[in-house]
């Protein structure tokens, strides 16, 4: 099996272990358009909380929104408390990560202030090993480096094979980019998504390693 394959497992968050309802997701983005003096879409809004068209940067420039006006624009909207409360876990990853005996770790887009929120209220930050928050200066996935600084802090030897499953494209490029295997996890019809994230493994849910 998949599962028994790796020395240590990464994971992402938002979208891989967890997401958010779609009422708070709303209701953030129609704050943010105020904000902003620009109202989004529903179909906007699922785009970039998903990230489904890739880098979420190039399209918010692609939409005409400087993504240094956004996201002070969207960070500032977010209650930490509320977002914790608002998110729940897959199920099909709780099953993967408690099966799992070896080191396990996060490498998240999401920051610490609304990162420490949601695991302590779903009382899962005992479940991993590291929890790894992409930054300006550490970088942000595909680049490699938060990923190998999780490995780092994992504390796994040089000659250990590891993997690291997301449900985005900056996810498989992360991994391949530090030297891991990837898995793709698509949450979300491919036909919404807009295009075909290719991985190592390409799942639906967690289930479909065993197969």
């Amino acid at each position: 099996m998949v599962v028994d394959s790796y020395d240590f497992w990464l994971f992402d968050l938002d979208g891989t272990l967890v997401d958010a309802e779609w009422s708070y997701t709303r209701d953030v983005f129609d704050r943010v358009g105020d904000r902003l003096d620009r109202p989004f879409t529903d179909r906007e809004a699922e785009v970039l909380w998903h990230g489904l068209g890739g880098a979420r940067d190039d399209q918010l420039r692609e939409w005409g929104i400087e993504p240094t006006e956004f996201w002070p624009a969207f960070h500032a909207e977010e209650d930490p408390q509320i977002r914790a409360e608002a998110t729940y876990l897959h199920e099909d990853a709780a099953d993967l990560v408690r099966s799992l005996e070896t080191p396990v770790g996060v490498v998240t887009h999401c920051q610490s202030f609304l990162t420490d929120p949601v695991l302590q209220h779903l009382d899962i930050r005992d479940w991993f090993d590291t929890v790894v928050c992409c930054t300006d200066e550490l970088g942000w996935k595909p680049d490699p480096m938060p990923v190998r600084h999780a490995v780092d802090e994992l504390g796994v030897d040089a000659q250990s094979t590891g993997v690291l499953a997301g449900d985005g494209s900056s996810d498989v490029g992360a991994a391949w980019n530090a030297g891991l295997d990837s898995i793709h996890v698509e949450r979300h019809d491919p036909a919404r998504r807009g295009q075909c994230v290719l991985g190592d493994y390409r799942v639906q849910t967690f289930s479909d390693l065993d197969e």
